[in-house]
């Protein structure tokens, strides 16, 4: 599932090339990825607006529209925003095409058709869209600050893993950036929140900042199913990075002792170095 880089680099492609463009027309397929509305909503709402601006909160992309109306675009397990010239023949699976005022379409393409396209009134954004207005601090969209990551583990004893994945609590980071994340900050996965002192939670809000920041710039990660690219079809980098996610069994790089173990946490596969993380 594209995390918090992945939807990122889509939103600053989107920021180059869809905001300040007008839409003309819309075609919607499978109604699937219109459910929460209806295809007809979606083409009466985005048809003959203008893209105002290309904004994120967590693994959502949120674009206010000229009419007051704002388009929510959430990518889900297989979900990809792509950017082409209408003479193009559009890839299997694409459920949304917005015909734009440059000669461009922009398609969204979702072969398992769990993502969704919606338009909302941002002032409703609590009735509408629940799921947004209850996301917790986002670590690249905000301020993220030492003292702000301090009470969220303070709070709780809940697992860092888990936490961590928790979006009502920090929205954007899944299971990639999770593992990779607590490897960086030499943290066990399963250690209790609240047993994080000032030193251990200070290296934490580190790591979270540099992985994801890292991770933007190397254009996220691109796993082996190839389903994540960005705007122009590109695919990531990061994932040569990786230093445990999806590498159990393998010898760490980071300590050149331990072996990667693949264990279970909160119900999420995780990876960690019992040698880096004690």
């Amino acid at each position: 599932m594209p995390e918090l880089p992945e939807v990122e680099t889509v939103r600053r492609g989107l920021d180059r090339h869809l905001v300040g463009r007008r839409i003309e027309r819309v075609e919607v397929g499978r109604e699937r990825v219109v459910r929460r509305t209806s295809r007809e909503a979606l083409i009466v709402g985005l048809t003959g607006t203008t893209v105002l601006a290309a904004d994120r909160r967590g693994k959502y992309l949120l674009l206010p529209l000229d009419t007051g109306e704002s388009m929510m675009i959430h990518l889900r397990m297989s979900g990809q925003v792509l950017i082409a010239e209408r003479t193009r023949p559009r890839p299997s699976h694409t459920h949304v095409v917005l015909h734009l005022d440059d000669g461009f379409e922009a398609w969204f393409v979702d072969p398992r058709t769990f993502g969704e396209v919606v338009v909302y009134d941002p002032d409703r954004v609590d009735s509408e869209l629940p799921e947004i207005a209850r996301l917790g601090i986002d670590p690249i969209a905000d301020s993220f600050t030492r003292a702000d990551l301090r009470a969220i583990v303070r709070s709780t004893r809940q697992a860092l893993k888990p936490l961590l994945l928790d979006q009502h609590r920090i929205a954007g980071i899944g299971n990639i950036y999770g593992d990779e994340i607590l490897h960086r900050a030499r943290l066990r996965p399963d250690r209790p929140a609240n047993t994080l002192d000032a030193r251990a939670t200070a290296r934490l809000h580190e790591s979270i900042v540099e992985v994801l920041v890292a991770a933007i710039e190397a254009g996220g990660s691109t796993l082996s199913d190839a389903q994540y690219v960005d705007l122009m079809g590109v695919e990531g980098s990061y994932q040569d990075d990786h230093r445990v996610y999806a590498r159990g069994g393998e010898r760490c790089e980071t300590c050149g002792r331990g072996w990667i173990r693949r264990t279970v946490t909160g119900g999420r596969g995780t990876h960690f170095c019992p040698v880096c993380q004690r």
